[in-house]
């Protein structure tokens, strides 16, 4: 997967590039309905009010330049879920350029995710909290 991120960036010289599930190939294994469709739903949601520019802001599989990322992370206050999609909107605001390529994301074998009814208030917050702000 990182040789096709790397590929990407050469190829286009981006600030960043971003796996998405939501474009192309991109997919997800493994995931039931509930879990497949709380992605979706913040993804769309995120589209509607930040116009991110990207189609998945809730993976985090993504190729920084070094500088770039030195100063998203000096730029962003959030925590959990929402920090992957900060780091974005983040980067757009700054007029960084983001390439993405599909990715196929397959779920955990081992261990259980900790995406919550807490996580999910924190997103929200979060995503009112970006979209008042940026």
């Amino acid at each position: 997967m990182l040789i096709s991120h790397t590929m990407k960036q050469k190829e286009g010289n981006f600030d960043i590039v971003s796996g998405t599930r939501y474009k192309g190939n991109g997919g997800v294994y493994g995931w039931d309905l509930k879990r497949k469709l709380i992605s979706r739903g913040a993804n769309f949601i995120t589209q509607i009010l930040l116009r991110p520019g990207a189609s998945d802001l809730t993976g985090s599989f993504r190729l920084y330049r070094k500088e770039v990322l030195q100063k998203l992370i000096e730029k962003c206050v959030s925590k959990g879920y929402v920090f992957q999609m900060e780091m974005i909107v983040r980067a757009r605001q700054l007029n960084y350029t983001i390439g993405e390529v599909p990715i196929t994301f397959v779920d955990r074998v081992y261990g259980e995710s900790k995406l919550g009814g807490n996580e999910i208030v924190s997103f929200l917050k979060g995503l009112l909290t970006l979209f008042a702000t940026t």
